[in-house]
């Protein structure tokens, strides 16, 4: 079965930057499963999905614009560190924070004395992404998944919708 929209796939993946260092990999766990044409991948990997099947093993660079977005300066202020008075704070922490633009996730990149730095870019931003990927099955979504917009184990999803 080719892999198009509305496909469940089961994949391995490795994914590293272009300094060659690991991001994520699935080889040594669990693979990834997941319907394709829902939004749950970055474009550029679900496009390089397309017309493949199970058994295939590829590689595709996907370069920010298809991935997670370039970079944005704006996108980053420091704020008072009195915000995070009752708080234990450190680099690398993220929450959610409401902008002029609604919710937004951000991460705590620097802590000054007055002030933390916090950065609202995805941390994959303007980064090159090298995928190798094997994909292991490919299989039609069912009507439920499809209404539920996610893939379902045997026996459901084990929640209510």
């Amino acid at each position: 079965m080719i892999v198009a929209a509305n496909k469940v796939v089961k994949m391995h993946y490795s994914v590293m930057d272009n300094n060659d260092n690991t991001i994520d990999n699935s080889f040594d766990g669990e693979p990834l499963v997941f319907i394709v044409g829902t939004g749950f991948l970055i474009p550029g990997l679900e496009d390089a999905l397309q017309g493949k099947e199970a058994g295939d093993t590829f590689s595709v660079s996907v370069e920010p614009e298809n991935g997670y977005g370039e970079r944005h300066d704006d996108l980053m202020q420091a704020v008072p560190k009195s915000l995070f008075d009752d708080m234990e704070i450190e680099v690398g922490m993220q929450f959610r924070a409401t902008t002029d633009a609604g919710e937004q996730s951000v991460m705590i990149i620097d802590i000054q004395d007055e002030e933390v730095v916090v950065d609202g870019n995805h941390p994959l931003s303007g980064i090159t992404l090298n995928f190798d990927v094997e994909i292991l099955e490919v299989r039609d979504a069912t009507a439920e998944e499809l209404a539920h917009g996610h893939v379902h184990g045997e026996g459901g999803c084990g929640h209510d919708h």
